[in-house]
């Protein structure tokens, strides 16, 4: 069984791949012209966009009170 991941790995698993894919899944969508979920499609992107700014903060955090990692 592997390992679980702690917070920091955690973290930049989920800014590196999961929230970047999703972003680009919503972007693909709305450049389809799909007029009638553009406002839904649009919310959906800056709700990403803002949880990559705070996983971004709270791996900051992380990061600061760990100190620097090998």
């Amino acid at each position: 069984m592997p390992r679980p991941l702690n917070e920091r790995q955690s973290l930049e698993r989920e800014l590196r791949e999961e929230l970047p894919a999703q972003l680009a899944a919503y972007r693909r969508e709305l450049a389809s012209g799909l007029e009638a979920r553009r406002e839904w499609l649009e919310w959906h992107i800056r709700r990403v966009q803002k949880r990559m700014a705070d996983v971004e903060a709270r791996l900051a955090k992380v990061s600061a009170e760990s100190g620097p990692q090998p």
